[in-house]
């Protein structure tokens, strides 16, 4: 395989790690509704043990997406996780206080109360879902950074990458960004309507009826953010970029870049408007059925087709997938932003194993479920 095909090959690796994060991210939807949902002891208990069995899934998954960043595109992992340091460090430590909630929420002498321990995983399931939903945005609208492989050479400051004074901080309140934050949000609040749904069967037809009108107003919500994010999206102007041997040689203004990605591309407009059609389904026939608790798989297919088409636009047709609002020249590409060519071919062989990983995932989650 020649260079150009092991970049194309990882970025599509990539794309696949961040469709499943997202659509694992139901336990964090899940978790933002212990207090709304979870109107009883009893029904937060039910909330809990059903995302409690799942969340290591999620937390294995997003290190999984970043040590694959690490390896395939180090230039892109020391750029935003070294740079942009004060959004990833928000994220994982959301994710810290819901490890350690479900470790202590009801251990015996728990000294700060069950109710500490909800409010925790109320904040990752929120502040998580927004804040991951910022991050990818940036692949579309940008960091404030600029990059100069040249100081790699330089004795008392060898750092390639250098972040604005915010340290990404900045991106937080970017509302494009938020834009997208908000959708993944109520997509994961939705899709754990729906799994709430799956796990509840007919054991409490009253809680059954309140599970479904919120995944009908999360659901809702949910349908406006992604389509104001899909037509900022495709209005945005983006970076055509040329490289030479992993490097940048010009970069121009592109109007309608991701739009006319999708066009060009008519695979990825194809595999978008196919994921959607799969979440509008399990979404109205769960809540327009009278007992309908299969929807959660329609929505998660369709969830995972759509990532992976939008990350397609990012990263394919010689695109910046993260922009540079500060110097376009240090845009990143996965031509310019990759590992050696023997780096890419020794992990490509790695990567034959992740059928294995995939029905290991599927073993663990059935087990789960059976308890």
């Amino acid at each position: 395989m020649t260079l150009e095909c092991l970049q194309n090959y990882w970025w599509l690796i990539i794309s696949v790690l961040g469709a499943i994060l997202v659509f694992l991210l139901f336990v964090q939807g899940g978790q933002s509704m212990l207090f709304g949902l979870g109107n009883t002891e009893a029904r937060r208990d039910f909330i809990v043990e059903c995302m409690g069995s799942k969340w290591e899934l999620t937390f294995t998954t997003l290190v999984t997406f970043g040590g694959a960043f690490f390896a395939s595109f180090p230039l892109f992992y020391s750029t935003s996780f070294g740079g942009a340091y004060w959004l990833w460090i928000i994220i994982l430590f959301s994710f810290v206080l819901q490890a350690v909630s479900y470790e202590y929420r009801r251990k015996k002498g728990n000294v700060y109360g069950t109710r500490t321990y909800d409010t925790f995983l109320f904040i990752n399931g929120s502040v998580g879902c927004i804040l991951l939903g910022v991050a990818v945005a940036m692949f579309f609208f940008g960091g404030e950074f600029t990059v100069n492989r040249d100081n790699i050479l330089s004795g008392q400051a060898p750092v390639i990458s250098q972040w604005a004074s915010t340290h990404g901080f900045e991106a937080i309140f970017n509302w494009q960004n938020l834009v997208l934050g908000m959708a993944v949000l109520f997509l994961a609040r939705m899709q754990a309507c729906l799994y709430l749904l799956n796990r509840l069967g007919d054991r409490d037809e009253d809680f059954f009826n309140r599970i479904k009108a919120s995944a009908f107003i999360n659901g809702g919500i949910f349908v406006v953010a992604f389509l104001a994010f899909l037509s900022i999206l495709f209005t945005t102007t983006g970076y055509d970029v040329v490289t030479e041997g992993g490097r940048t040689v010009s970069v121009s203004e592109a109007p309608y870049k991701y739009f006319f990605n999708m066009v060009s591309d008519w695979w990825e407009l194809a595999v978008l408007l196919l994921g959607v059609v799969f979440v509008l389904y399990g979404l109205l026939r769960s809540v327009l059925a009278r007992h309908f608790t299969k929807g959660i798989w329609f929505t998660g297919i369709g969830t995972m087709l759509a990532v992976l088409a939008i990350f397609w636009a990012a990263g394919y047709g010689d695109t910046a997938f993260l922009p540079s609002i500060t110097d376009p020249m240090s845009s990143l590409t996965i031509r310019n932003a990759s590992s050696t060519e023997f780096t890419l071919t020794a992990m490509f062989y790695a990567s034959l194993f992740i059928p294995v990983v995939v029905a290991y995932i599927w073993y663990v989650w059935r087990q789960m479920d059976k308890k």
